[in-house]
């Protein structure tokens, strides 16, 4: 993702508790992109600034224009921003979507990455599969391959997506000259590596396959895993 020119601007005003977290995470994200992203604070002193700027309250992160959470205001407002769940920044995932979004053309080749490459990484392929743009590429692997675990095959066929043909794979069968971005999925487990050239963000989420219980509480497990993936490669391959 060479020569892409990304801006990261944390809109904030005086005394904004979560300020500094919010611009640091901002950093965080721009750092791990491969290519040209820059950091802007942004301070919005006024009503009649947060007016002009169409402030959302603070803090607010946009990319390249556009609020992370996609959301418009006609005029300004002054006050503390809350975010779904109730935290005062957006997660650090929205901020890499929109980074990713923004990137656009320059982001083809996609890689998912967990320990066994049996659920969360295969999941993630086969929805971002279904979701992204004809010409992307999209892989999935992991660092001990096992076997497509079953619940990860039958939650995406609920939703009309066909994973049954997958097969887990080790990180050295991925073309890595064609990788330009890789997502990790690991949670408490050492995620695998990627040695290329490439944006790395990371996503970690629970492993379903290691929720214990009757066939119902492992497919409910998956299906909370595959619907958090497909809210966060929405809002990646958002056209």
């Amino acid at each position: 993702m060479d020569n892409e020119r990304i801006k990261i601007e944390v809109l904030v005003f005086e005394g904004c508790p979560h300020a500094e977290q919010a611009l640091d995470m901002a950093k965080s994200v721009a750092n791990s992109f491969v290519g040209d992203a820059t950091v802007e604070r942004v301070e919005v002193n006024s009503q009649e600034k947060a007016e002009e700027l169409a402030f959302l309250g603070s803090p607010s992160i946009r990319v390249n224009g556009k609020d992370v959470e996609g959301r418009t205001m006609p005029h300004g407002i002054m006050c503390c921003r809350t975010y779904d769940g109730g935290t005062g920044i957006p997660p650090s995932w929205m901020v890499e979507a929109a980074v990713l979004r923004a990137a656009g053309p320059k982001a083809k080749g996609f890689l998912f990455m967990c320990v066994a490459n049996s659920a969360r990484s295969q999941m993630a392929e086969g929805i971002g599969r279904s979701l992204a743009p004809e010409d992307t590429r999209i892989w999935s692997a992991g660092s001990r391959p096992a076997l497509v675990r079953p619940e990860a095959i039958a939650v995406l066929e609920e939703i009309g997506i066909d994973i049954s043909s997958h097969r887990s794979k080790a990180v050295s069968e991925i073309p890595a000259e064609h990788v330009d971005t890789v997502i990790t999925l690991c949670g408490e487990e050492e995620c695998p590596v990627f040695l290329g050239r490439a944006t790395r963000f990371h996503w970690g989420l629970p492993d379903p396959a290691a929720v214990q219980g009757d066939r119902k509480a492992r497919i409910e497990a998956f299906r909370r895993t595959r619907d958090e993936l497909m809210r966060r490669l929405a809002a990646v391959f958002a056209g």
